[in-house]
């Protein structure tokens, strides 16, 4: 089912992205925006997006329902990404980013998403597995939406190690915890993520490599990618830890900074990088994305660019 696919994304609380400006944030006042776009949002979905921009042959797997399920699902093919939706009865979500131009800031908000019931998550996870293959990297990234099990990405590693497919997988808290219990080929925390899952403090760059190593030994993973935001990432699997500095940028946007980072590591994987090469392009790629507008991702142009400003430091 997922022949001539490189990579097979799920996307449990997609999102359509509506991103605008306003010279000033005000209470109480009618404030008229500039400049809207919309894209379709959720971290398997952007990071399939980001995939195929960077040459790879993403398949995107995500529930959708009502019009605006509809729009989110045509603007994904817009981008010639083939996907595979699962109805639902409730209609997605939206989210807002605002970026305010008299202070440079930006202003994120995020819905909670539709009720999934029992059968439709299952569903999904059950439509997504169905897609895997021993060759297949699969991708879970993003929130769960109400109604779906902390176990759900658990249930998903199960689905991964019985199909032999090396899952990528990028949650948080009970979620990322309940899945480490099975196992995945690769997580993506940040450094309070990780803090959380192993309750430690972790203040140096000693400290996390320790907590990374013993989640590799421990059989929980076999890479962890710590995403280290401007400072750059670490790299840690079980003969090597790698420590990239991301290049220094004026941020237009934060948003999918780290669906974009996920992304440009999947794409390089599945071009053949090796480890050191596919860690730059990750970086790469989460670093681009800060020079996109609004809800938009890294640009192909611009990691390429990017990638000449990035060394690799062994540790």
């Amino acid at each position: 089912m997922n022949s001539g696919h490189d990579i097979v994304t799920l996307t449990v609380n997609p999102a359509l992205d509506l991103s605008t400006s306003i010279d000033e944030l005000r209470p109480f006042s009618k404030l008229r925006c500039s400049g809207e776009r919309r894209d379709a949002g959720g971290g398997g979905i952007n990071v399939a997006r980001v995939a195929a921009r960077l040459g790879a042959r993403p398949l995107a797997v995500f529930p959708a329902g009502g019009p605006i399920g509809t729009y989110l699902a045509d603007i994904v093919a817009t981008e010639g990404i083939e996907s595979l939706v699962v109805p639902i009865a409730g209609n997605t979500r939206e989210d807002v980013t605002v970026t305010e131009t008299k202070s440079g800031q930006q202003f994120r908000f995020v819905l909670a998403g539709p009720q999934l019931s029992r059968k439709e998550w299952e569903r999904a996870a059950s439509e997504f597995s169905a897609c895997l293959t021993p060759s297949t990297l699969a991708v879970a990234s993003g929130s769960l939406a109400p109604g779906v099990p902390e176990d759900f990405y658990a249930t998903i590693a199960k689905s991964a190690k019985a199909k032999t497919a090396r899952l990528m997988l990028d949650c948080s808290g009970k979620a990322l915890a309940a899945a480490l219990d099975v196992g995945v080929y690769l997580i993506k925390p940040n450094l309070r993520e990780l803090r959380g899952l192993t309750g430690e403090t972790l203040p140096d760059q000693e400290a996390w490599i320790s907590a990374a190593r013993r989640l590799v030994h421990e059989g929980q993973t076999k890479i962890v990618a710590l995403s280290l935001a401007q400072d750059g990432a670490l790299f840690v699997g079980k003969d090597f830890a790698l420590r990239l500095t991301a290049p220094r940028v004026t941020p237009i946007s934060t948003v999918g900074a780290g669906d974009s980072f996920l992304g440009g590591l999947a794409a390089a994987f599945c071009a053949g990088r090796d480890i050191k090469e596919a860690c730059r392009h990750a970086v790469a790629a989460g670093t681009a994305a800060l020079l996109a507008p609004g809800t938009d991702l890294c640009r192909a142009v611009d990691v390429e660019r990017l990638l000449q400003e990035i060394a690799v430091v062994e540790i």
